[in-house]
């Protein structure tokens, strides 16, 4: 350790941290020592920003660390959050010490310094504060790898004390996993009287043993998670954000023992939706798990009643209510409950009621326009043309903007060519301005055009916006059959710097018209950005209807990813797979594991689902 009175030794300025030259850091190390709250909280923020950043630690950071070390033991406050701080300095991925870049890099500078100083840090184990001595441990867990020799055994005993005598139950279980880094293994009592030391030894476990958990840990998971200790200094351990979450990172990896602790966790009222919370991520992480996984939400909801958690579940239902096979009647009356009822949960209720086909939703949308809704309306019921068409041209007549004008245009995508019938409102929305792009995509899927929606066209193609003028320029060119305004548009846009590949897969609804592009288009089938080749290859098949030059391609870029979705989606409209991704499409059909994440604003179904599907029908048809 090293006191302020030799901050003025080390040569600062010379060293760096996030934002520069380190000369501010002997300052907030001399704020810790004042009998100033604010100023050492301060303090430390300032020091989590600038020698710590995100992730990322600096030449600076080491030289603090025996300064930091000594503030601990003697300044006035703020002992836990300095040996938090301390703790996280040295956070460290243990395989990377097999890294030849270990020894020089600033991490493994921090992990000596620390190692250095823990002698003097041992003492805090005795500490009278529980928040005290529980971030101790999480410094001895920082370094467990690392300490020298002739540390390891009065460490170990050190432990071994806080272990077997700490008067908090909470404490006593961190000791025993500070041990287990140390690989002094303890007595694991399962069947001990203290839950917190039960659950520590039960999560040790299933870290060495992997999934499917023995009975008797899932039995100490459900009865003993549920409720973990309720302090409020549950630190993170080095490499977790926190036990909650790595428990139900554990649990996760075996959905049948998951789902079991879900169900009993739920059931013993969803403490700060944990339950909710691990049936959600068992649902993102393995296929054909929804019919459970909303079993147990429709569970959680009365447990969730005048908190933020239920919006929050019922989001999650109309995430996954399209995939179920037969919507039950409990969680399609439990929905249309919600969705009557006033307040914040009426909107996400009413977008998952829509997505079980409820034909009540469609009622309570007509009652309720709202944008959103009526596009999951159209998807949903698109026989409804008749009901609906009229509510979505009132609502764009009436001026609606930004994202609830894309959402009222898209509405009209499952309706064909009924949805001509609101030609004037998307000429209007496209001469205003509101959702142009969406307008424009959608007046070039009309059958009849008008003088004015021409005009418009070739005029919103000279637009500023690059993605409205591709937009503006294929709409025109399908409603007219003249190609020389589209021509002109993507030879400028190809030309210029921007998303290629959007201007690519832009391009494609023209054909065989836009065959004079080839000599822009053909370079990139090598490109060196994925997406760009991906939409070139697609745009060339397009353009030339031969599949030779395309599907070498794509055949390379399938893959379980969005660019290789992209890839698999093109090979299966031109109607050709290469023999060698047979195996590849068989792994996506049959995998348990999803292999694609949803994103947030997908409208369309869940990427996963269509992976499998496509894979699925591709292997058929082979």
């Amino acid at each position: 350790m090293k006191p302020p009175a030799e901050l003025d030794t080390v040569a600062w300025h010379t060293l760096t941290h996030a934002y520069g030259p380190a000369e501010d850091v002997p300052d907030l190390i001399r704020a810790l020592y004042q009998d100033d709250e604010t100023a050492a909280d301060e303090a430390i923020h300032e020091l989590y920003g600038n020698i710590h950043h995100q992730g990322t630690v600096y030449p600076a950071t080491a030289p603090a660390v025996p300064f930091l070390a000594h503030a601990v033991r003697h300044a006035p406050a703020k002992r836990d959050e300095l040996l938090v701080l301390l703790a996280t300095l040295a956070d460290h991925d243990p395989t990377d010490r097999e890294s030849p870049h270990w020894p020089g890099s600033s991490v493994a500078a921090i992990c000596a310094e620390l190692s250095r100083a823990l002698p003097d840090l041992l003492p805090c184990l005795a500490d009278s504060e529980r928040e005290v001595r529980r971030a101790a441990l999480r410094v001895v867990a920082a370094v467990a790898d690392q300490l020298p020799t002739e540390l390891h055994a009065p460490v170990v005993t050190r432990l071994d004390a806080v272990y077997h005598s700490d008067p908090v139950p909470a404490v006593r279980a961190d000791a025993m996993v500070a041990l287990a880094l140390l690989h002094r293994t303890v007595e694991e009592p399962l069947a001990g009287p203290l839950p917190e030391i039960r659950l520590a030894a039960a999560i040790l476990a299933a870290e060495r043993s992997g999934p499917p958990y023995a009975h008797r840990l899932v039995e100490v998971f459900a009865q003993d998670g549920a409720e973990p200790d309720p302090g409020d200094d549950g630190f993170p351990w080095p490499g977790i954000p926190s036990q909650e979450a790595h428990l139900t990172d554990l649990l996760t990896r075996d959905p049948d023992a998951g789902l079991a602790v879900a169900a009993h966790w739920i059931a013993a009222g969803d403490l700060h939706s944990r339950g909710s919370w691990l049936a959600r991520e068992i649902v993102e992480t393995w296929r054909d798990r929804e019919p459970e996984v909303l079993d147990l939400l429709l569970s959680a909801l009365p447990h969730h009643e005048g908190t933020p958690a239920l919006t929050r579940t019922l989001g999650t239902i109309a995430s996954w209510a399209e995939h179920l096979p037969r919507p039950g009647a409990k969680l399609r009356d439990a929905l249309y409950a919600y969705a009557s009822a006033e307040g914040d949960t009426a909107e996400p209720a009413l977008l998952a009621l829509l997505r079980t086909r409820d034909p009540r939703a469609l009622d309570l949308v007509l009652n309720h326009p709202e944008p959103q809704a009526l596009r999951a309306a159209s998807r949903a019921f698109p026989a409804a043309a008749d009901l609906l068409i009229p509510v979505i041209r009132r609502e764009l007549a009436a001026g609606a903007t930004g994202t609830a004008a894309t959402d009222l245009v898209e509405a009209l995508g499952p309706f064909g060519t009924a949805a001509h019938r609101a030609q004037p409102e998307l000429a209007d929305c496209l001469r205003t301005d509101r959702a142009p792009m969406a307008a424009a995509r959608r007046l070039g899927l009309d059958t009849l055009a008008t003088p004015e929606t021409i005009t418009l066209l070739a005029k919103a193609a000279q637009s500023a916006d690059a993605a409205l003028r591709a937009a503006a320029a294929v709409a025109h060119h399908r409603l007219t059959g003249e190609a020389e305004l589209a021509l002109r548009t993507f030879e400028d846009l190809l030309s210029s710097r921007g998303p290629t590949h959007w201007y690519l897969t832009s391009l494609i609804p023209l054909g065989r018209a836009a065959a004079p592009l080839l000599p822009a288009i053909e370079p990139l089938l090598t490109a060196g950005h994925t997406w760009t080749r991906m939409a070139a290859a697609e745009a060339h098949h397009a353009l030339t209807g031969t599949p030779d030059h395309a599907v070498p391609v794509l055949a390379e870029l399938v893959s379980a990813g969005p660019v290789g979705l992209g890839a698999l989606k093109a090979l299966a409209a031109i109607g050709t797979v290469p023999e060698h991704l047979r195996p590849t499409l068989r792994a996506f059909a049959f995998s348990p594991v999803r292999l694609l994440g949803n994103t947030p604003l997908n409208e369309d179904g869940h990427p996963d689902e269509e992976l499998r599907t496509l894979a699925w029908h591709l292997l058929a048809a082979g």
